[in-house]
């Protein structure tokens, strides 16, 4: 059996919860809080054990949890079984989301189960996850909630209105949140990544060609955003480092949104 390592890092004895861990960026942001010395939940619709086992390989702390984010009775399952195995939450990255897989096309031919697919996961999601945490959180009058929303917010970007809508509203969720939590100890900031180079991006041939040229060409630093550039913004805004920030948002990006 491997050894834990002893608590290391800027998140040394915190304990995280990341949902969508199972695979493309919530599966570094996962890895990196672990890197960081934070036991990790990685919780997940999909099989998110292989990422769990593989921090603790590398003599992590880390437990996987199936976790229906629209659901209010598993996202409290989720909470409890974080705060069984670890003692506390002080970390919650709201990541899981719909993207990858939508179709670009006008709003018109949105259909509504579609946008209310969108909204139940990328919206009613951090709602939920956030209302299961908080109770822990002001037990311990300190907590860390990051919400993930895009850079599409800032553009107006066409062509995906559910999804620019809903990453809008996670903005807004995040300004109105950390006004209540303050006094709690508990900040509450949002990162806006760009288009990300990541493998559900790349196997989708929407994102592929002119649309990430087009996307590449207007960054000040011109080159595709890997999930790996994410991380240290990640783990910024859950260390201590940032504990006098709170209702922010980090465009993540390479400089295509200045705000």
């Amino acid at each position: 059996m491997t050894q834990s390592k002893p608590f290391s890092g800027r998140l040394a004895g915190k304990v995280a919860i990341v949902t969508g861990a199972a695979q493309g960026i919530g599966l570094r942001y996962a890895k990196a809080l672990a890197a960081e010395g934070a036991a990790v939940v990685c919780s997940d619709l999909l099989d998110a054990e292989p990422v769990a086992a593989a921090i603790r390989a590398e003599g992590g702390r880390a437990l996987a949890i199936r976790t229906d984010v629209t659901s209010v009775e598993s996202t409290a399952a989720m909470a409890a079984a974080a705060v069984e195995a670890f003692g506390r939450i002080d970390i919650l990255v709201n990541n899981a989301g719909l993207f990858a897989n939508l179709a670009m096309q006008p709003f018109e031919q949105i259909g509504v189960a579609e946008w209310d697919r969108v909204m139940a996961v990328n919206v009613r999601g951090p709602f939920l996850c956030t209302q299961a945490v908080v109770a822990q959180m002001r037990s311990q009058q300190y907590g860390k909630v990051i919400n993930i929303a895009s850079g599409t917010v800032f553009k107006g970007a066409p062509m995906l209105l559910h999804y620019v809508s809903s990453k809008g509203a996670v903005v807004a969720m995040t300004r109105a949140l950390a006004r209540e939590l303050g006094d709690a100890g508990i900040r509450v900031n949002t990162l806006a990544p760009g288009l990300t180079a990541s493998e559900n991006t790349q196997s989708n041939p929407a994102w592929q060609g002119a649309v990430t040229q087009n996307n590449i060409a207007s960054r000040a630093i011109k080159r595709e955003l890997t999930p790996e550039d994410l991380c240290g913004s990640l783990v910024y805004l859950a260390s201590s480092e940032s504990d006098f920030v709170t209702g922010q948002v980090i465009v993540v990006d390479g400089g295509s949104v200045m705000h």
